[in-house]
């Protein structure tokens, strides 16, 4: 057995009861690029949503933050940057003397990441990361310079309830009193439109799904026939859970040869893929209170469809 990290986790993965791959892995190269092309999709409101409260909110943010000294905002998950590049903008407008801190595990992200930052904000002091978030968190605990964390997008809806407490303990354990974390949550709305978010009907949401299959082939030795292979993704109301599947179509057996593993598939078995959990404000304030967090502030969008949530350890 490899003792590649992806490796393990397929295998752990596809040997399981209930088959499942981690999300995370959706953001390889190929991947980071198909999630750019989900993000500007009309369908896809949480961008647009997040995108309004940094540009209109930016002088709120500030205010709230109340910080009296250089800072460091550190991002994780970056992306494009584009969203976050508004807030960026009303500091650096203000004057106010901080560090960007952006962390990603796309390489080729954190890359475009910095010149396309650079292009509009050529003042910026940048200091891009490449990682996990835990890693890097754990590099960056032994800082004293306080810090303003973003993990925007709402990324913590692809947690399942224990992981999103494991990682706000890690994001507590490197805070320092008076460190602050800016949490983009989507919020739950009608059903609707939030299942048009998950099921594209340009099936570009589909192809993302789908290039896990592509990428287990291409870095394990895969021969994953991925038109034996489809999309699913259900929305339930009462939990505010999207649940996103791939479907075998047929009973078949995959082998990955660089691991030299074998895995049965059932007809109609599915593989979990990505689990995007949508809160109410009730939730946010529970989840804060029982990691140890203090709400400063919900900043909404016009619709309500989203919340960029300030919180203060």
């Amino acid at each position: 057995m490899s003792d590649n990290t992806f490796a393990k986790d397929i295998h752990k993965g596809l040997s399981a009861p209930l088959k499942h791959i981690s999300s995370k892995y959706f953001y390889d190269d190929i991947g980071s690029v198909i999630f750019q092309d989900i993000m500007k999709m009309p369908e896809y409101y949480p961008t647009a949503c997040e995108f309004e409260i940094l540009s209109l909110q930016g002088n709120q943010i500030i205010e709230k933050l109340n910080f009296n000294q250089p800072f460091n905002i550190v991002e994780f998950g970056a992306g494009d940057g584009i969203k976050t590049r508004q807030l960026l903008k009303t500091l650096v407008e203000n004057g106010v003397q901080f560090s960007y801190v952006p962390i990603d595990i796309s390489a080729k992200a954190i890359e475009e990441l910095e010149a396309n930052m650079l292009d509009h904000l050529p003042d910026l002091q940048i200091k891009p990361m490449i990682g996990n978030y835990f890693s890097m968190i754990e590099e960056l605990a032994s800082s004293e310079t306080l810090s303003l964390f973003l993990f925007l997008g709402g990324n913590i809806g692809n947690y399942e309830k224990d992981e999103v407490n494991d990682l706000l303990t890690s994001f507590s354990q490197s805070m320092k009193p008076g460190d602050k974390l800016l949490t983009g949550f989507d919020l739950q709305k009608n059903p609707a439109t939030i299942r048009n978010a998950y099921d594209d009907p340009q099936g570009i949401t589909k192809a993302f799904n789908m290039n896990l299959l592509t990428r287990i082939n291409r870095e394990l030795g895969g021969n994953i026939k991925t038109n034996q292979f489809d999309f699913y993704s259900h929305y339930n109301p009462i939990n505010g859970e999207v649940r996103s599947y791939l479907v075998s179509l047929a009973a078949q057996k995959i082998h990955l040869q660089r691991i030299d593993k074998c895995y049965d598939f059932a007809q109609n078995e599915l593989i979990r893929t990505e689990l995007s959990k949508k809160y109410t404000l009730k939730e946010i304030e529970e989840t804060a209170e029982n990691n140890g967090f203090k709400v400063i502030e919900h900043f909404l969008d016009c619709k309500h469809y989203f919340t960029d949530s300030l919180w203060v350890k």
